[in-house]
């Protein structure tokens, strides 16, 4: 590991009056931090897909640029598993902003030397890099909110910081109308978003901290008096990759069912979020803004979605994962066939359907990775995100880029959509199987 990267070493405990302030203080300032920050890597993740439309006109087909634009999933897929267990035994503080502004330079790079955007495969290459540094996002917050925040707070905190996703990818769309107004060159969707992406980095870097026994405070579980059932003092000791994926990782029958739905979740997350401007231009006959603003829509539904969906996982499903992602992805594969038959000629109709997919999406999509937090010690958060997240981007975003792309060229939009519908069918059969699993497994958890 990077010497860069180690974990902040462990402060002096400070005065027992100065606990309270202080960790209410850093708990806000760090929220900030890792929310902002992760979203800042929304600008730089999908933004490729904003200048599709335009490389299509310059000759490339759909199915090749949706294989160029799968270099960053695939990466992701990787990376997020690979970085996710070196982010446990890093530091978060540096280690996400560094990721970020890695990241903003490749998008920097495509968008000012025409030569990055000569042929598929030196796009190819250049988003997997891009995607490599993506996964150096996610693991770390992660790893601060089971730091900083109890199981018992957990379920809220990490749906409010899901809000994130949707917060920074819809500003792409907008970064790019800005750039097309003021510089009327496409490549705006590539260098704008990396630009605002850089800034944010050094905000994040400003506000974010390692653990709160690297503030001088005490854990979380002895902050709040919240401990988990079979707690102890190894709980804080820092866990070797080994001893992470022996014992807490590939061992974990209901980790597989999560990530395995995962795939299908994120297959129609990206699937209606990549194509939604070629898609709308070729065969609903919108304008640039007209769908740069149902892209905005889309992520910024997220966020009541995810919101409601965390409220009603706790309160309606009684922390029922699985139940709560059945009852979303039902609506959701409801919504994508009507946003799929709809005829051209009814922007109102599609625009509703995005925003209504955007709403109803996010939720699953936070559920898994807060289930994935739930299963395994905090000490090996990172990872077993990582490993939901392999799946998911690995499999399902791939599948969203590349196989609906060649589908398209080859069966026509129809068969995209056959395939994202069936995507959604099969999502809703392993979440009932999740659902079924879990109340085993928290009996199990008890019983130990």
């Amino acid at each position: 590991m990077l010497s860069i990267f180690k974990p902040a070493a462990h402060q002096p405990r400070v005065d027992g009056t100065r606990v309270d302030p202080l960790y209410r203080k850093l708990r806000w300032q760090i929220f900030l931090g890792i929310f902002f920050g992760y979203a800042a890597y929304y600008l730089v993740r999908k933004n490729f897909a904003l200048a599709m439309p335009y490389l299509v006109e310059q000759g490339f087909s759909r199915g090749d640029l949706g294989f160029a634009l799968s270099g960053i999933s695939i990466a992701y897929g990787f990376s997020k598993f690979i970085m996710g267990s070196v982010s446990d035994r890093s530091n978060p503080r540096v280690f996400l902003p560094a990721g970020l502004i890695l990241a903003a330079v490749v998008m920097l790079f495509m968008g000012f030397v025409p030569w990055a955007t000569s042929s598929i495969m030196v796009m190819f290459v250049l988003l997997f890099l891009c995607g490599w540094f993506q996964g150096m996002g996610w693991p770390p917050c992660g790893r601060t909110m089971v730091h900083w925040w109890s199981q018992k707070e957990r379920g809220r905190i990490v749906s409010v910081w899901n809000c994130a996703h949707n917060v920074g990818g819809g500003i792409p769309p907008l970064l790019f109308l800005l750039g097309m107004a003021w510089f009327n060159d496409w490549k705006a969707a590539l260098y704008m978003p990396a630009f605002g992406a850089i800034v944010v980095a050094i905000f994040a870097f400003a506000l974010m901290r390692d653990t709160p026994q690297s503030c001088g405070l005490p854990p979380i579980e002895e902050y709040k008096n919240d401990y988990p059932p079979d707690y102890d003092e190894k709980h804080e000791e820092e866990l070797t990759a080994k001893q992470i994926f022996k014992q807490y990782i590939l061992p974990n029958k209901l980790l597989w069912y999560i990530a395995l739905a995962n795939v299908f979740i994120y297959l129609l997350r990206y699937g209606i979020l990549d194509w939604s401007p070629t898609y709308l231009k070729e065969v609903k006959h919108f304008t640039l803004d007209k769908s740069s603003w149902a892209y905005f829509f889309y992520e910024y539904a997220g966020i009541p979605g995810t919101l409601l969906c965390g409220w009603m996982s706790d309160r309606v499903f009684k922390g029922n994962r699985g139940a709560t992602g059945v009852f979303f992805m039902v609506l959701v594969t409801i919504a994508t066939v009507v946003y799929w038959m709809n005829p051209a000629g009814n922007p109102g109709v599609d625009m509703a359907c995005m925003m209504i997919i955007g709403f109803l999406i996010y939720g699953p999509v936070m559920l898994i990775g807060l289930h994935a937090l739930e299963l395994a010690p905090k000490k090996a958060a990172g990872t077993a995100a990582g490993f939901t997240g392999l799946f998911g981007y690995l499999g399902g975003s791939v599948a969203a880029s590349a196989i609906v792309g060649y589908t398209v060229d080859y069966f026509g939009w129809n068969g995209g959509f056959i395939i994202m519908v069936g995507g959604c069918v099969l999502a809703v059969i392993l979440l009932i199987l999740t659902m079924l699993s879990e109340k085993k497994h928290k009996e199990q958890l008890r019983a130990a």
